[in-house]
């Protein structure tokens, strides 16, 4: 086995050892979708592109924009629509599971290379993907600019009357769902009630871990602010059980399914919610500033505060618990997310202005917080720190990223073969490939 594929190895069984340990069906499933392509084997090897960020220079990271609020696991899927705390539809960053404390270039670079893998599997020319990139990056500079000069920031969002093209169609689509609709799909009613339905990934409690679940989901209520906690029943649990099947990033972690009573007792104002294991952010095995590690109680704990850190008006079901010590997060299952699908935009003209929201899009996440978010590890206003440390070498920015964009995703293709090699060979530990 060569030394690339060495690390590659060494640095999933390090970053995945315990969950793999405990449900290495999972991981298999994982390692064989990771397999189907390089942007998936990206997707699900975030722990492997930090190991790499750590051996090398970044120029643009200071004492201040080196600990910014980052999404984590910032790449081309990884965006799509939520209802904000104020019931506007807004199309934004998704998926805080790695959020963290870190670079921000982080974010701009892991995304970069994943728009390059993307471009080479439409088989998008070279120069066509270095114009892709660079109209990310401007609009990201250019929406930090907006901040920086802006006294009301939280007003900026890209909604149905801010967007054209695939992003506003993909909130026209959003704000055609139904929470009935969602809950016909994940319930059924039983007498006069809606309970969970049976089917695969929904795995039904004992009496023990029933309470057991139940008593931290009544601990996580007192973590949502005050001002944002519903009334009444809205936490009454009708039903819970336990959860599986995720997709590649959250492979075998524990997960419950919540189903509370809402607003008030009609049926179909139910809501759905997900309590599941926090991970371990991939950008903390490398940042070693050990009191943003400390700031957090556990993973559950670090994920919420994330998530509030980098989501203006976020989920107002937001919040943590654990279970037998180990952190969970808690979200409402909404009825009105919609991903962008990729599977449609094939030319460079129409792949254009979509990155170009994208980048605007990555810069509020930098830029703007929920107003509960907490401020005390990031105490600084980041668009103005990042203006600082790019101002006047705005060009010299954006070539890194490109040069980054295009070597990295080169590296991750032939990281892709390797793994596929390693997996099917049986060189990854816990994990077979045949089951």
């Amino acid at each position: 086995m060569s030394d690339r594929a060495g690390l590659i190895v060494d640095t999933l069984v390090t970053a995945f050892d315990d969950l793999m340990a405990a449900d290495p069906a999972a991981f298999r499933t994982k390692f064989r979708k990771m397999a189907g392509s390089p942007f998936a084997f990206y997707r699900g090897s975030a722990c492997l592109f930090y190991a790499d960020a750590a051996e090398r220079e970044d120029p643009w990271a200071d004492e201040r924009t080196s600990r910014v609020w980052i999404q984590g696991d910032l790449h081309a899927e990884n965006f799509g629509t939520y209802m904000d705390g104020d019931g506007v539809l807004i199309f934004d960053v998704n998926d805080f599971d790695e959020a963290y404390v870190g670079h921000f270039t982080w974010d701009i670079t892991r995304f970069a290379a994943s728009l390059a893998l993307l471009g080479w599997s439409k088989a998008i020319s070279d120069d066509d993907i270095t114009d892709l990139v660079e109209r990310y990056v401007r609009a990201y500079l250019d929406q930090v600019r907006w901040f920086v000069e802006s006294s009301d920031d939280r007003s900026f969002s890209l909604r149905l009357d801010t967007t054209d093209g695939p992003v506003q169609q993909v909130l026209e689509l959003a704000k055609l769902r139904t929470r009935v609709s969602l809950l016909d799909g994940i319930t059924e009613t039983e007498g006069f009630d809606r309970i969970l339905r049976d089917g695969p990934g929904l795995r039904r409690l004992d009496d023990a871990e029933k309470e057991k679940a139940s008593e931290a989901f009544r601990r996580y209520v007192e973590t949502i602010p005050e001002h944002k906690r519903h009334r009444g029943v809205a936490y009454e649990i009708k039903d819970i059980a336990g959860r599986s099947g995720f997709g590649i990033g959250s492979a075998g972690l524990p997960a419950y399914t919540v189903l509370v009573e809402g607003l008030n007792q009609a049926l179909d104002n139910d809501i759905v919610v997900s309590m599941k294991q926090g991970n371990i952010a991939a950008p903390s095995r490398v940042v070693t500033d050990e009191s943003v590690a400390g700031h957090f109680e556990h993973h559950g704990h670090r994920t919420a505060v994330s998530q509030r850190a980098l989501q203006a008006h976020a989920d107002p079901m937001l919040g943590w618990t654990d279970v037998d010590g180990v952190g969970f997060v808690v979200s409402e299952v909404s009825p009105y997310e919609a991903d962008l699908d990729w599977s449609e935009l094939t030319e460079p003209d129409e792949i254009g202005p979509v990155v170009e929201y994208l980048g605007r899009a990555t810069a509020k996440v930098h830029c703007v917080a929920d107003s509960d978010a907490d401020h005390s590890l990031v105490d600084f206003q980041t668009e103005e720190a990042i203006e600082n440390v790019v101002r006047g070498r705005e060009d010299e920015f954006v070539a890194w990223v490109v040069e980054f964009a295009h070597s990295y995703a080169t590296q991750v293709r032939e990281d892709h073969a390797l793994f596929v090699d390693s997996f099917r060979e049986g060189r990854i530990p816990g994990v077979s490939a045949s089951g």
